[in-house]
C-alpha cells in the first residue's frame, strides 16, 4: 500500500482571525501571574542599588536607600535576556494522526504561537523551524507580524512528509554558534532524535513538549484496534491497555539535561504547561 499524499488547507479548521485570537489567548494564559511590578519600566528589571558616581543620571537615584544610608545611591537595572528562542515544530505525517477533532500538529502550531508571543513580550527574538521534509527555517526576529506569517504557512499541512527531526537537530547543532533556547514540539516518533537532543543540550537550553493522542496512551476504549502508520502506510494492531509512551523517554531526556513535558491533546494543558515554563523562567517579563 502506498502512503497517503496531499495537503490540508488548514490543520485546525480556523480562519486567520480565529487562529490569531486563539494564539493570543493562549499566550495571555501562559503569562498569567508572571508580569513584574507595574512600577518598573517596561523591558527592564531592577537589579541592585550602588553608590552614586559623578555623571550618573539624577532620575535614577534610589531615594529610599539614599535616605537610609545618608548618601546618594543609584538604581541599576538589567535588560531582559536576549537569548533567541527556536521553536522546532515536527511537520511529519505522524503529527496529523488524530482520534479526536484536533490533531497533534494543529495543537503544536497553536502552542508554538502562544510560546512565541510570550517570548516576544520579554524581547527575546523568535525563530520557527519545521522538522519535516518541507524546508521551513526562519531566522529569529522580534516582529510579531513575521511570526504570524510563519505560523500561517505551517497551518497548511502536507501530510505526506516523513520525519526529519533527527536530521534537523543535527543541522542545528552545526549552525547554532551562540547559546539559544530550543523548544521542540513533536510526538518523538523518530528513533535517534533523543541522542541528538542530548548533544544539543550540552550547549543550548533544550525543552521538549511531547504531544500525545488518546490512541497513543490507551484511551480509545475500543479493545483491539487496527491502525496505519501515517508515514509508511504500514498497518499494525494495537490494544487500549498498551501504552506507546512510558516514562523511559522522559527519564532519558532528563538524564541528558532536557526538560520534558507530555501534552495529551484531549486534556487541559495550560495549567501544567504554565507551571512547567514558570519553573524554568521561560515566560513573562520577569524571566531571566
Amino acid at each position: 500500500m502506498k502512503p497517503l499524499t496531499g495537503t490540508l488547507d488548514s490543520c485546525d479548521g480556523l480562519d486567520g482571525r480565529q487562529f490569531a485570537i486563539a494564539v493570543r489567548r493562549l499566550a495571555d494564559s501562559l503569562q498569567y501571574g508572571t508580569d513584574s511590578s507595574p512600577f518598573v519600566g517596561s523591558g527592564i528589571e531592577y537589579a541592585q542599588s550602588r553608590p552614586y558616581e559623578s555623571g550618573d543620571p539624577v532620575k535614577q537615584i534610589d531615594w529610599r536607600v539614599t535616605a537610609r544610608m545618608g548618601r546618594p545611591f543609584i538604581k541599576e537595572y538589567e535588560a531582559p535576556k536576549q537569548m533567541p528562542v527556536y521553536l522546532l515544530i515536527d511537520t511529519s505525517g505522524s503529527m496529523c494522526v488524530s482520534s479526536i477533532g484536533l490533531s497533534k500538529y494543529a495543537l503544536a502550531v497553536q502552542i508554538a504561537g502562544g510560546l512565541a508571543l510570550a517570548a516576544l513580550s520579554r524581547m527575546s527574538p523568535v525563530g520557527i523551524v519545521g522538522c519535516g521534509e518541507k524546508k521551513f527555517d526562519t531566522k529569529p526576529s522580534l516582529s510579531r507580524h513575521k511570526m504570524f506569517l510563519w505560523l500561517h504557512q505551517l497551518r497548511h499541512f502536507h501530510f505526506d512528509e516523513k520525519t526529519t527531526l533527527t536530521e534537523k537537530l543535527e543541522q542545528l547543532s552545526k549552525t547554532l554558534t551562540n547559546r539559544a533556547m530550543l523548544i521542540v514540539l513533536s510526538d518523538l516518533r523518530q528513533p535517534g532524535a533523543n541522542n541528538k537532543l542530548k548533544l544539543l543540550a550540552q550547549k543550548h537550553d533544550c525543552v521538549v513538549l511531547q504531544l500525545i493522542d488518546p490512541a497513543e496512551f490507551g484511551q480509545l476504549r475500543t479493545g483491539i484496534f487496527r491502525g496505519e502508520e501515517a508515514e509508511t502506510a504500514q498497518t499494525f494492531v494495537g490494544h487500549n491497555r498498551s501504552h506507546w509512551f512510558d516514562n523511559e523517554t522522559a527519564n532519558e531526556l532528563r538524564r541528558g539535561g532536557i526538560d520534558h513535558l507530555e501534552v495529551k491533546i484531549n486534556r487541559p494543558f495550560i495549567h501544567s504547561l504554565r507551571g512547567f515554563l514558570q519553573k524554568r523562567d521561560c515566560i513573562g517579563r520577569g524571566a531571566r
